[in-house]
């Protein structure tokens, strides 16, 4: 745990939604961007979520804002000891903000990248200092979503790993380690291996997107909020496995490039819900309703350390 502020350098969905978790537990948070009244309404927007779930009081909001400020400045960062870059997947966009950082932050124990995809050794080519750097990969909302994938390169600090790691634990976030890096980190690579198979099974004929999806949320989709992956194989016994996986695993598709299926659709610009459509016909769904169902699972997970005054 840091004593002093936490800067967050951005204010896309992932940065604010990071003040949103620092100042729910607490911590005072400087946001480092332009147009902070933009990153500002966000933030109140995701406060006004949660109190209309019933999970903080208008109080409470108003203390955890008290905590955020914002500032276009690297200068007003000189107290910072961590600092979490959510600015966008460019190396030299991302050096800059590393080359301002230790400009201007004595007291700078950490930098912790929220990037899904760049690997903490290119990360670390933009610091003069690169054994302060990292990945800490969220899932959005990160104020929602417990899990954090940190990730070291071969030259971090045992020291900054841990200052993060107590800091997100501190906020209720479970901190999935990496011995290394690799490409997705843990859970994307395990979740575009699922989607690699749903999309060969439509494909196929197999079966439709709909049931697919249908099949995942009434079978083995909510075990594993409860038990894990490992858990369950183990459970069910090896040899069992290792019986299925010799019958099953030469029929599973080991396509290495984005399928047909996913291409037809990028050409159309048929892109998902940015768009309208995609696999699904978004236009006429309640979104309303689809976000409530998205933090669904996550509630019971809430566990801030929420300030009163």
């Amino acid at each position: 745990m840091t004593e002093r502020s936490v800067a967050i350098i951005g204010k896309g969905m992932i940065g604010i939604s990071m003040a949103v978790l620092f100042t729910g537990n607490g911590i005072p948070t400087i946001v480092l961007a332009k147009n902070a009244e933009v990153g500002l309404e966000k933030y109140r927007t995701y406060y006004r979520d949660l109190i209309d779930q019933g999970l903080v009081t208008e109080r409470q909001a108003a203390a955890c804002e008290r905590r955020l400020s914002f500032t276009e400045s690297y200068q007003d960062l000189a107290d910072v000891e961590i600092v979490f870059e959510c600015v966008t997947e460019k190396l030299a966009v991302k050096y800059e903000v590393y080359r301002q950082i230790e400009a201007n932050c004595p007291h700078l124990k950490a930098i912790a990248s929220t990037t899904s995809a760049i690997s903490p050794a290119d990360l670390a080519k933009g610091m003069s200092a690169p054994e302060k750097v990292m990945v800490a990969h969220p899932y959005n909302p990160p104020h929602i979503v417990p899990c954090v994938e940190l990730v070291k390169n071969d030259f971090t600090d045992p020291e900054a790993l841990e200052a993060v790691s107590a800091l997100l634990e501190h906020c209720g976030r479970e901190v999935c380690r990496m011995n290394k890096p690799a490409p997705g980190f843990i859970a994307n690579r395990l979740q575009h291996a699922l989607y690699r198979e749903a999309v060969y099974m439509v494909e196929q004929g197999i079966c439709g997107p709909e049931d697919i999806d249908k099949c995942i949320r009434s079978s083995w989709g909510p075990r594993y909020t409860s038990i894990g992956l490992f858990d369950h194989f183990d459970y069910a016994g090896l040899d069992l496995i290792a019986n299925i996986e010799t019958y099953l695993y030469p029929d599973l598709c080991n396509d290495t490039a984005v399928q047909p299926f996913i291409q037809e659709r990028l050409a159309r610009g048929d892109l998902g819900y940015k768009t309208g459509v995609g696999v699904y016909d978004w236009r006429q769904r309640d979104m309303d309703d689809f976000r409530r169902r998205v933090s669904a699972p996550y509630l019971k997970t809430f566990n801030w350390k929420l300030p009163e005054d």
